[in-house]
């Protein structure tokens, strides 16, 4: 398989690309025109349009050559690839040199179709061009690279924050486990099965974004352990409003903020409680969360700093996939704590970049 770095040259047929090499090619013509004059007059001018026509007709032509091979060119290694572009614009330059300077001849600018100066034009224009695409392709490699960089980063963030959840409940669910092997052979069963699917999900690949379905799922598994140790104690009502199954959230999302709702909110009360999760969407294209849970009577017990690692992992992991597109947050009403996250849907995992592009 080719080194991602082999991909480093760009769509020659995009509109952006296009405008770079025009303006560039102004550029050259601009630098040009002032060598070649010490004062303002309309040699100046003359100079600049002959340069500028010339200069922006050599970049349209060697855009035309690399649009044409502008599939094969992307498949090329960074030295074959390079080359056969430095190739394709000295083509260009050659044939538009050629072609000005016989237009020059039919229109009787010049004396000769061969003139003295032919030689020494074309050795020059293909000397300056050389130069400029070989800066101009360091340029595209070393962004390239850079964005490289940058993508394994993130990647590596979100699986260092994805590596960081692991929930406290492990050891209480064991034993609740294994109370239940004598008792509920095929209830301990289940019970470990969706202990198993849960740290499947832990260890899963924390880059890629699941359907919503799948993070329901995840937590309905979650919370049956849960109701294991806490029985009637524990009570979720779940409200699901137009949010598309194929809706895209990051991996474990709704699980560790429905652990913080259960030990924080539920477990201190004697009496336990209600945790309510609300997901719906709107007409924006935003996908809304709300999770709240009952305040405990006793306050030492309420959002620690467990509570404040868990939000500070799913906001950083928020951010690493839509940046500030998504946002969560807290507060306190009456004797309820809610945690509210506002992301956009998405339906495939192209569609989380969407966020930085826009920006």
């Amino acid at each position: 398989m080719k080194d991602q770095t082999s991909y480093f040259l760009p769509d020659f047929g995009s509109l952006a690309i296009a405008a770079k090499i025009l303006l560039l090619a102004e550029a050259i013509a601009v630098i040009f025109t002032i060598g070649l004059n010490n004062h303002v007059g309309p040699k100046v001018v003359k100079d600049f349009v002959f340069l500028s026509t010339y200069t922006l007709t050599i970049a349209v032509a060697s855009l035309f050559l690399m649009r044409i091979a502008n599939r094969g060119l992307r498949k090329l290694s960074v030295i074959v690839g390079s080359l056969t572009v430095i190739a394709l614009m000295q083509i260009a330059i050659v044939v538009v040199t050629e072609l000005m300077i016989l237009a020059l001849y039919k229109l009787q600018l010049i004396p000769s179709r061969w003139p003295d100066w032919q030689m020494a034009v074309l050795a020059h224009s293909l000397l300056i061009g050389t130069i400029v695409m070989l800066l101009a392709l360091r340029h595209l490699f070393v962004s390239h690279n850079a964005q490289i960089d940058a993508k394994m980063e993130q990647e590596a963030r979100i699986q260092a924050l994805q590596s960081r959840i692991r929930p406290h409940f492990l050891f209480n669910s064991m034993n609740s486990i294994a109370s239940l092997t004598r008792s509920d052979p095929p209830r301990a069963e289940a019970a470990l099965q969706d202990l198993a699917d849960l740290f499947r999900v832990l260890l899963a690949d924390a880059r890629k974004l699941v359907p919503i379905s799948a993070e329901q799922e995840i937590s309905r598994q979650y919370l049956e352990i849960e109701k294991l140790r806490l029985g009637d104690r524990l009570q979720v009502n779940w409200t699901v409003s137009n949010v598309p199954r194929n809706a895209l959230i990051p991996t474990l999302t709704l699980q560790p903020l429905l652990e913080n709702a259960i030990y924080h909110g539920i477990e201190p009360r004697f009496g336990g409680g209600v945790v309510k999760v609300e997901l719906w969407g709107d007409n924006a294209g935003t996908l809304n969360i709300l999770i709240s849970n009952p305040v405990p009577e006793v306050r030492k017990h309420a959002h620690g700093r467990g509570n404040k690692i868990a939000m500070d992992n799913i906001r950083q992991r928020l951010s690493s996939h839509f940046f500030e597109a998504a946002t969560l947050q807290t507060f306190e009403e009456g004797d309820q704590y809610h945690v509210k996250i506002k992301m956009p849907i998405v339906k495939n995992q192209g569609d989380r970049y969407l966020a930085e592009t826009s920006r």
